[in-house]
């Protein structure tokens, strides 16, 4: 079923790189945005959506797909308020960093149809800078873009099925998982990584002051650790308070940890913790020293079955 008209509220960074791979990968449908006008204004002159409309509701309107690139707060809101206007063959989807709260508002409102008409969705791809003009359409290329289904929900066919053969054609791996499996996934591998990065950064700053030449002396380890701490307050909030108990628990054992580190710095357990450290980079290497030799694999036999 071809897509004729898609919706993104929220035309900022996700929202808006979505327009703009979609786009750029031959969508040849409509894209609205719904955002503030001045968003909305640098998105149409961008090439990211033909018409921008303020309105969240009239926005929708003559849409098959409707993308909530919200605040997760803000997505769990406009489940609810949207969902006595749209049709009933209409697909509402969403990109926000957190699950559960989201499925669940989505069976509350919905109720047996949810499986039918809504298929929550996060791309693991950002930047520390929000806002559409830092709007990328290669940000999704190579990324995993995780869907949390619903009991029974099928995706592989009809306009769920359509939507995610264009997320797989904008470059995303697409990963199903459960709602809580997930939260507690991105907890350790979004979430905390992002809360130790404005912990230390908050730290250096206590500790040398806001002017201190730090990121010049400090090298690209310190780059590397401290470049998330310029994500605003504004992108976070939500995330944390709809994860909370999986981040917690997170930290609390990261404490633990580090604690464990600093009781040990001056004994052979600290070179345990390099040890086992390291092994999540191996992990890493070798599985893509595999990947490469199998592309190196298929590129071979694809070449020897070329007719001459």
């Amino acid at each position: 079923m071809p897509i004729r008209q898609i919706t993104i509220i929220g035309t900022g960074l996700i929202g808006g790189s979505l327009a703009l791979a979609l786009r750029k990968k031959g969508f040849k449908g409509k894209l609205v945005g719904s955002d503030e006008p001045a968003v909305l204004r640098r998105a149409k002159r961008m090439g990211a959506i033909e018409q921008g409309i303020i309105d969240p509701i009239k926005a929708c309107q003559g849409s098959d797909i409707v993308v909530l690139a919200t605040p997760v707060g803000t997505v769990i809101d406009l489940i609810e308020r949207l969902a006595p206007h749209l049709h009933a063959d209409v697909l509402l989807t969403d990109v926000g960093s957190t699950k559960l709260q989201v499925v669940s508002r989505a069976q509350k409102v919905f109720g047996s149809r949810a499986s039918q008409v809504f298929l929550a969705g996060h791309p693991m791809a950002g930047k520390e800078n929000s806002g559409i003009e830092f709007a990328d359409p290669d940000l999704f290329r190579g990324a995993v873009w995780f869907l949390t289904l619903l009991p029974g929900q099928k995706f592989q066919s009809g306009l769920a099925g359509e939507y995610v053969s264009w997320l797989k054609r904008i470059g995303a791996e697409v990963a199903v998982l459960d709602a809580a499996e997930h939260d507690q996934l991105c907890a350790w591998i979004s979430h905390v990584p992002q809360i130790i990065s404005t912990a230390l950064a908050a730290s250096l700053v206590d500790e040398y002051g806001e002017d201190a030449p730090l990121l010049d002396s400090g090298g690209r380890a310190l780059r590397d650790m401290t470049r998330t701490a310029a994500s605003p307050y504004s992108m976070w909030r939500d995330i944390a308070l709809t994860n909370k108990n999986s981040i917690a628990e997170a930290l609390l054992k990261l404490e633990q940890r580090l604690a464990h580190i600093r009781e040990n710095l001056d004994t052979r357990q600290l070179e345990g913790e390099f040890e086992r450290a390291q092994k999540l980079k191996s992990a890493d290497l070798r599985r893509t020293h595999g990947d490469t030799e199998k592309r190196k694999r298929e590129r071979k036999t694809a070449a020897s079955s070329k007719p001459l």
